[in-house]
C-alpha cells in the first residue's frame, strides 16, 4: 500500500431501537432535571438502579377469577356506567375507584378481565394518589411481580416498567428513518416460564390525541381458523426468548438486570379461566418452532401474526386519557402501542405510562 493512501474504518453506529417505547440508556443529571419539571409525577420518572435479578423460581399460581361470583355484584355494583368498547372485547367502568376495592372486587375485576380481556377503567386520581407501592401492592393480589430486565423502573420497585417520552426528536427521526412504523405486536414478557396473566397500564400524562393501545383477540383469530389448521397448529411448541432484547440492550450502552431467559410454550394455549384456545404468538421474543427449519417457521410464523394483524374484527383500540387504569388478559391477546404524537419540529409529545404485569400459570397446552 502506498503510504499516501490511508486506510478508513467504518465506526459501527449504535442500532436503531426495535422498540421505541423502550428506554434503555439512563438519563444524564441534566436530561433528570428536565424531566422532572416537564412532568406532575415526578415520583414515577425511571430509574436505573444497578440491582441484579435471578430467575423467578417456580410458584404455584392460584387464578383470582376462579374464586368470583360470576355476577360480579361488588365490581359492578361499584361502578355508574359499563359500556363495551366492541361487541366482542373490552369494558369502560366509569365511576369505579380501584383505591377502595376490596379482595372480593378484585376477584371479580379479574374474571371480567379473563371474559372481556380488556377493562379501561377513567379517572383513577385516587388511585394514582396513592402512589407507586399501593399500585404494586394493588397488582399482587393478581399474581407475582415481574421485575424488568431493562429499560426504566422505580427506585425500590422493581416491577414497574416505566415508558416516558417527552421530545426525543434525534430518536425519533432516527427510529423512522429505518422503521415504516412504531407498532410492535407482542405479549408482554412470554419469555419467562409463567408469564404474566393480568397487566396493569396506568397513563399519568400523556397528549391531547394521539398514543392510543390497539389489541386483538387471539382467542378469535384462533377460532377463524379451519379446522384442520388448527389442528395442525395446536401441537406445536415455540421457543420463546429474552435473548435479543438483552443484546440490544447491551449494544445501547444500557442496564442489563437478568441474564437471557428462555422458555418453550405451546403455540396454543388454553385459557384457565374461559378455557378458550388462544394462538400464543409475537413478533419479538418468539425465535423459533420446535421441529421446524428456519424457513418453515418463518412462514408458518409471518401466516399467523398476519392473520392477527389483519383482523380488524376481532380487534379493540383503547384511546388513552390521564388518570386512565387499563387491565388486560396477557393470555388471550396481542397488542401494541401507537406512536403517532409527534412532529418533526418539536419530536413527541410528552407521554408518561407504567406498567405493572402479575406473573401467572405455566401456558397450558391443548389436550393436557
Amino acid at each position: 500500500m502506498s503510504s499516501t493512501m490511508t486506510s478508513t474504518v467504518a465506526v459501527k453506529e449504535k442500532p436503531v431501537s426495535y422498540d421505541i417505547n423502550l428506554s434503555y440508556i439512563v438519563a444524564t443529571a441534566e436530561e433528570r432535571t428536565r424531566l422532572e419539571k416537564g412532568t406532575p409525577y415526578p415520583q414515577y420518572l425511571p430509574t436505573w438502579d444497578p440491582v441484579w435479578f435471578d430467575p423467578l423460581p417456580p410458584f404455584e399460581f392460584s387464578d383470582p377469577a376462579l374464586r368470583a361470583d360470576p355476577s360480579k355484584t361488588t365490581l359492578l355494583g361499584s361502578a355508574t356506567k359499563q359500556s363495551e368498547i366492541t361487541p366482542g372485547m373490552g369494558t369502560i367502568l366509569e365511576g369505579l375507584d380501584l383505591s377502595t376495592l376490596t379482595d372480593v372486587g378484585k376477584d371479580e375485576l379479574a374474571l371480567l378481565v379473563s371474559e372481556r380481556k380488556i377493562v379501561v377503567i377513567p379517572a383513577q386520581d385516587k388511585f394514582l394518589d396513592q402512589g407507586p407501592a399501593a399500585q404494586q401492592e394493588f397488582m399482587n393480589h393478581f399474581g407475582k411481580p415481574n421485575y424488568q430486565p431493562v429499560s426504566g423502573s422505580i427506585k425500590g420497585l422493581p416491577g414497574f416498567h416505566i415508558i416516558h417520552r417527552d421530545g426525543n426528536k434525534e430518536e425519533l427521526n432516527n427510529f423512522f428513518s429505518q422503521k415504516t412504523t412504531s407498532c410492535l405486536w407482542h405479549q408482554d414478557v412470554s419469555y419467562e416460564r409463567q408469564p404474566p396473566g393480568y397487566v396493569m397500564l396506568g397513563l399519568l400524562q400523556g397528549p391531547q390525541v394521539g398514543g392510543d393501545t390497539i389489541f386483538a383477540a387471539t382467542d378469535e383469530a384462533y377460532k377463524r381458523l379451519s379446522p384442520s389448521f388448527r389442528s395442525m397448529i395446536d401441537p406445536i411448541k415455540a421457543v420463546h426468548s429474552s435473548l435479543n432484547m438483552i443484546n440490544h440492550t447491551k449494544a445501547l450502552g444500557g442496564l442489563v438486570r437478568k441474564d437471557p431467559v428462555q422458555s418453550v410454550h405451546p403455540l396454543v394455549r388454553v385459557h384457565p379461566v374461559t378455557g378458550q384456545r388462544s394462538i400464543f404468538i409475537n413478533g419479538e421474543f418468539i425465535t423459533g418452532f420446535q421441529g421446524f427449519k428456519e424457513p418453515e417457521f418463518k412462514a408458518l410464523s409471518d401466516f399467523l401474526l398476519d392473520h392477527i394483524l389483519k383482523g380488524h374484527d376481532f380487534q379493540a383500540r383503547v384511546r388513552w386519557q390521564p388518570k386512565t387504569i387499563v387491565i388486560f388478559d396477557n393470555r388471550s391477546t396481542i397488542h401494541s402501542a401507537i406512536v403517532d404524537y409527534f412532529d418533526e419540529e418539536t419530536g413527541a409529545k410528552p407521554r408518561h405510562i407504567f406498567r405493572l404485569a402479575a406473573m401467572a400459570e405455566v401456558p397450558t397446552p391443548v389436550n393436557q
